[in-house]
């Protein structure tokens, strides 16, 4: 054997000794992350420990069952019979939300650039963690809360979810002026403009499309938790589907139901169009 050939080959195979696993055309092994692994068997562990704990009886969960498939049968066909007082309490609820929305989205322009940590980064931490905190209580604990402040009716669901909005939009909007390219403003502000003129002619241009599409996505979701208000006492078409839900009457609950349904899905196309123009 030639010499150099062998001194060759065992070079060739120190290297390939060297080489990590996976180095020729093997994929390496992915090493499982510690971490991951501890909160999946944590998770699993936990979510046994839940069922344990909350007692559940399976026998009143099959008897339900029967008695769900029953009351479904009684709602057909629906009951059109109060489609005046079913559709007056609809346009309440589109009401409600549309005005609580537009305010929510008013109040969120402006404390959005305050809560920007690149237009704002002294109050941009203060207006995040105050955002948070009203978003983390749900639409319906505001509503109680309203409730008690001012009373029955449309009032306080439209208080109810313009507060909530504030909380999702402050955060989506502020993360939209924080995405713009820092180079436009800069450029900006190397002219001499000062902080109004930045903001109307370096990020506005640029967020804008977003924030119609964050606006008109948060309106579709209030359309949802109007009618849900509506049966705590804040007005709208919830109030007829607990009254009727009340009195047994399930076939006048999916008339309204199917209203509902009616009246998101018109909302969410209009949605859709508009999206597609903005762009």
């Amino acid at each position: 054997m030639n010499p150099e050939y062998a001194t060759g080959s065992k070079l060739l195979g120190r290297e390939e000794a060297r080489q990590p696993a996976g180095a020729f055309g093997e994929p390496p092994k992915r090493r499982r992350d510690p971490v991951l692994t501890g909160a999946a068997i944590f998770g699993a562990a936990f979510f046994v420990f839940c069922l344990v704990k909350m007692n559940f009886d399976y026998s009143l969960l099959s008897h339900g069952t029967g008695k769900l498939f029953s009351m479904l049968i009684e709602m057909l066909p629906p009951n059109p019979a109060e489609w005046t007082y079913v559709l007056k309490a609809a346009l309440e609820s589109l009401e409600i939300a549309i005005v609580g929305t537009a305010v929510a989205i008013v109040i969120a322009f402006f404390l959005s650039f305050l809560a920007a940590a690149n237009v704002s980064p002294h109050t941009a931490w203060a207006v995040k963690g105050l955002a948070s905190l009203v978003r983390a209580i749900p639409t319906l604990v505001w509503a109680l809360l309203y409730i008690v402040a001012v009373g029955m009716g449309p009032l306080p669901g439209i208080l109810a979810i313009a507060t909530h909005a504030v909380g999702m939009l402050v955060k989506m909007f502020a993360q939209s002026i924080e995405e713009v390219n820092p180079g436009a403003i800069e450029a900006l502000e190397a002219t001499g403009a000062g902080r109004l003129q930045v903001i109307a002619q370096g990020i506005l241009p640029n967020v804008m499309s977003s924030f119609v599409a964050w606006s008109v996505f948060r309106l579709e979701i209030d359309i949802g938790e109007s009618t849900i208000l509506g049966a705590v006492g804040a007005g709208g078409i919830g109030f007829e589907i607990a009254n009727a839900m009340r009195m047994y009457e399930f076939d006048k609950t999916l008339f309204a139901a199917l209203v509902i349904f009616a009246m998101v899905f018109s909302v969410e196309w209009l949605s859709n169009r508009m999206k597609l123009n903005v762009k």
